[in-house]
């Protein structure tokens, strides 16, 4: 079933793709059942509540896709989902896939304003979500969700069973694996050349954007990602960051079904808690950020541990640097991938056999040999080796355009169809990649893309403020921090906790709250009258000493 005001892929690209198989031909839903069929009693799944072999996992999900259809989610809706490193995530994704419904994944901390701008984007049916995860109380943000978004019709709770309330549990418990039920289900397989799944992105400009991936994209995705990271059957794979984030759909949900590995999830971030999973589970890959990294070679009782079962660790979403890789293969004694990627598609890794100084300074060649990264100047004309201009990349992994965003999928494209990546690079001879600098506007803290934009737009929206400039600032742990440049009013003055209050006022989630904030008494301009945020990111490197 297409999606209205999605993007084909162009006809001669598709056909090629199909014709050499480089894309397989199968839906998601396809992975889990070649997975079964293949491994019905090999343990599939762990996370803080219980697990699950392939056969278990499967049951789970046939059930919970069965409710779903009863319930009355058909082919082609689109659900919010906002679960946690919870198994209820993985059967929920799979139970959706299957029936050709159109996941819109969140993370946690996605609050009020980005719950309500995905849910109107994609005009979502139903919100699968618990009613409470830590600090986020989901319950009273329903209404407000439902004013913007009239379609929403139902909430299906999670690890929570509510009088004349929908919950998971129920629709599972409910759903018979009958013959006839099952012949349902397999009538509702999609096609692979449907949008499997919509995955959000902070954006450069105004609110947040949606990238539509069909099953075929992100198959070919964790295709290639899989193989040169080397995943196979033999592996345990842990999970800490977001499930629904890029990197974990892409190597850990994706990653693992795909070559019939084991997946356990935990949402601690503690490298205690991390040690310990480690051990207990004999975690054989972990796929995660440089800061989780830099917190585990750190962790002053790593010795207590016993980590001899960890071979491989993959980190991206931030640099990398030489003393965090050696860091890893002195403290962790393992192998280390530096990876770049997006959830637009582009992959990128060094390999397991890389030598140092590759794995230090590069991001890896492209992950999928039939893509094509190159590097052009700003007459979109090819660049030789070894010479700094804009990424762009092009192939069957690469997604055709954001949701609903005409205007911003005139930009990001090229005239012959190469995604612009919004980076600086450089390409040497033999195909790695080396990242030199950023044309977006985006802050990398600990793996998170966040957009200085949005950031500005809430700042800005305070009567007190003149004018703001957000940039990133160095930082050791996560990589970049967020600091924000304030020009009040005059006779006005702001102080931090002030500037905080409004925005949580506002409803900015926790990732949008700058961590430093510098008042200042006139911002900096370009010559075109822009905030000059290169001088600022000189500024507040001088300002924390590293300058």
């Amino acid at each position: 079933m297409a999606l209205e005001e999605f993007t084909e892929y162009n006809k001669e690209d598709a056909e090629k793709y199909n014709k050499y198989r480089w894309w397989l031909g199968l839906t998601w839903g396809d992975l889990l059942d070649k997975a079964t069929d293949l491994y019905p009693r090999k343990e599939a799944l762990v996370d803080d509540q219980s697990r699950l072999t392939y056969s278990q996992l499967r049951q789970k999900v046939d059930k919970l896709a069965i409710g779903l259809i009863q319930l009355g989610i058909d082919k082609g809706d689109r659900i919010l989902l906002q679960i946690p490193n919870w198994n209820e995530f993985i059967y929920s994704f799979f139970a959706l896939e299957k029936i050709g419904a159109i996941p819109v994944l969140l993370i946690p901390r996605n609050t009020q304003i980005e719950i309500s701008h995905f849910s109107r984007l994609t005009e979502a049916k139903a919100w699968i979500v618990p009613k409470k995860y830590r600090r986020m109380d989901y319950l009273p943000i329903i209404e407000n969700v439902r004013k913007v978004n009239s379609q929403l019709k139902y909430v299906i709770w999670v690890r929570e069973e509510r009088e004349q309330s929908v919950s998971l549990e129920k629709l599972m418990e409910n759903a018979e694996l009958s013959e006839s039920n099952l012949r349902k289900l397999a009538d509702k397989r999609p096609d692979p050349m449907d949008v499997a799944l919509i995955m959000t992105t902070g954006g450069t400009t105004g609110l947040p954007k949606a990238a539509p991936r069909t099953h075929n994209s992100f198959i070919c995705n964790i295709e290639y990602h899989a193989r040169p990271w080397e995943i196979t059957s033999e592996d345990t794979v842990l999970r800490i960051g977001p499930v629904s984030h890029g990197q974990g759909m892409l190597c850990a949900v994706g990653g693992s079904i795909f070559t019939f590995a084991k997946l356990v999830l935990t949402d601690s971030t503690e490298p205690d808690d991390i040690c310990k999973l480690i051990e207990k589970e004999r975690v054989t890959a972990l796929p995660t950020v440089p800061a989780i990294v830099n917190r585990l070679i750190n962790f002053q009782d790593l010795k207590k541990y016993d980590l001899s079962s960890l071979r491989k660790v993959y980190a991206g979403g931030a640099p990398s640097t030489p003393e965090l890789v050696k860091g890893v293969y002195e403290k962790l004694g393992c192998k280390f991938v530096n990876a770049f990627g997006s959830v637009e598609g582009t992959t990128a890794m060094t390999r397991l056999d890389d030598d140092f100084e590759i794995v230090c300074t590069s991001v890896g060649r492209q992950c999928c040999p039939y893509e094509e990264f190159k590097i052009i100047d700003q007459n979109g004309n090819k660049l030789p080796s070894n010479i700094e201009g804009e990424l762009v990349t092009k192939g069957p992994g690469i997604f055709t355009g954001y949701f609903k965003s005409p205007e911003d999928n005139k930009e990001i494209f090229t005239k012959d169809g190469f995604l612009k990546m919004g980076d600086l690079a450089k390409i040497d001879d033999f195909g790695n990649i080396r990242i030199t600098g950023r044309i977006k506007d985006i802050i990398l803290r600990g793996g998170e893309n966040i957009s200085a934009i949005d950031i500005e737009g809430l700042i800005s929206s305070h009567p007190g403020v003149a004018d703001v400039a957000v940039v990133g600032m160095p930082d050791k742990e996560l990589g970049e921090r967020i600091c924000a440049y304030v020009q009040t009013k005059a006779g006005i003055k702001l102080s931090f906790d002030e500037i905080i209050s409004f925005l949580k006022g506002k409803g900015a989630s926790v990732l949008q709250l700058p961590e430093r904030i510098e008042c200042i008494d006139e911002m900096p301009l370009t010559k075109v009258g822009k905030a000059d945020k290169k001088a600022l990111r000189e500024d507040i490197k001088r300002r924390l000493g590293i300058l």
